[in-house]
């Protein structure tokens, strides 16, 4: 299998499995949402909703697969992504940290594009 086979794979999974969690703890009138775009390569998990009388519309995550990379746009996870990315056996250079300004990025682990 390819590489970007294996990393929508993989992404795909660690979404579901958060996913899977955070149903676990359900708050009413608020649901867990994954959008998987194979196509476009973009991923997410979001939680949507009304609680009391607020709207919830949430990105937890959204991770985009490109270029020979796993791009993290958003991620209000507890450890992050980037963490279970690397334990699965995906280098560093292979993961972009997006949510960070593009002249911060060389200050981390992490590729800078």
């Amino acid at each position: 299998m390819d590489r970007m086979k294996e990393y929508t794979q993989l992404v795909k999974r660690l979404l579901g499995e958060y996913a899977e969690l955070s149903e676990q703890q359900p708050e009413p009138g608020v649901e867990t949402v994954l959008l998987l775009d194979e196509e476009g390569g973009n991923y997410l998990w979001m939680r949507l909703g009304w609680k009391e009388e607020r709207r919830v519309f949430n990105i937890t995550l959204y991770v985009r697969v490109r270029e020979g990379k796993i791009w993290v746009e958003q991620d209000w996870t507890e450890q992050g992504i980037a963490t279970d990315l690397l334990s699965a056996g995906v280098p560093s250079q292979d993961i972009v940290l997006a949510f960070h300004p593009p002249e911060m990025r060389s200050q981390t682990e992490f590729a800078t594009a």
